[in-house]
């Protein structure tokens, strides 16, 4: 062992003991040997579980049902299609999306407290339940690079992170894929998507994000964020990266809502 790799066990061991870790559903101490949640907090949780849409990864209520009606209606299918009948994503949409956890329960404290109460700290638990499940689907994708889905510079500023981007690279870290923070901005201070329609929620991301001139070229990528409610912000990243030459774009969020 090394004099670095004594040096980083000696500060986690001191940041431990000053700042003990917390469970990133109860936000309770965790004991000696326990990581990322308790056991009992873990049962609170809400695994996404097949049938789900094949394109968001939304539950949907049937298994003939290969698409969440916000799906079916993006792609112009039934969400009762023909045997064998499947419809590719059409350029400007995301080509498929997949998440860990309903947005219900406990998580929805968990995902306040993880954007708005600097609890950064679970992002390491969460990257790690997603290289879990969903590493080999991310390895079979051909993923060149995680990106986080970027805030408006001035709120990021006031809060002092993006919580995506912490995602993002602890599972970076975890998967041996590089994290780019820096190749597409949001540029607008957009309003939340939630609260507006279908007409509104494309029109307030237009021209909300903007990509510098890379060097680096990337044909397959993953956008990372923390809740899918709506999907127009992963499609308008999608758009304007297809825009710029890539050729899939893959997303994962840690929650998402129900389908129907």
């Amino acid at each position: 062992m090394n004099i670095q790799t004594k040096g980083r066990q000696l500060r986690k061991i001191l940041e431990d003991l000053c700042f003990p870790p917390r469970c990133a559903v109860c936000d309770g101490i965790l004991e000696p040997g326990e990581t990322g949640v308790h056991p009992e907090c873990r049962k609170k949780l809400r695994p996404v579980e097949e049938p789900c849409c094949m394109h968001c990864g939304k539950p949907v209520s049937l298994e003939t049902h290969e698409y969440c009606p916000d799906c079916a209606k993006k792609l112009r299918v039934s969400t009762r299609p023909l045997p064998g009948q499947r419809s590719s994503a059409p350029e400007e949409t995301i080509t498929q999306g997949k998440a860990l956890y309903l947005y219900q329960g406990e998580i929805k404290q968990s995902m306040y407290r993880l954007k708005y109460a600097n609890r950064r700290e679970y992002g390491a638990f969460f990257a790690e339940e997603a290289a879990g499940r969903y590493g080999a689907w991310i390895r079979r994708c051909g993923i060149e690079v995680l990106i986080p889905v970027p805030m408006y510079r001035k709120k990021e500023k006031q809060r002092g992170y993006n919580q995506a981007e912490i995602i993002a690279r602890e599972l970076s870290v975890r998967l041996g894929i590089p994290m780019d923070g820096n190749f597409v901005f949001r540029i607008r201070n957009t309003a939340p998507q939630k609260e507006l329609n279908d007409t509104d929620r494309k029109n307030n991301l237009k021209n909300a994000f903007h990509i510098p001139k890379n060097i680096v070229k990337y044909s397959r990528v993953l956008l990372i964020d923390d809740i899918y409610t709506t999907g127009s912000t992963a499609d308008a990243l999608a758009a304007a990266f297809h825009g710029q030459g890539i050729s899939s774009v893959y997303f994962m969020s840690i929650c998402i809502g129900t389908g129907n």
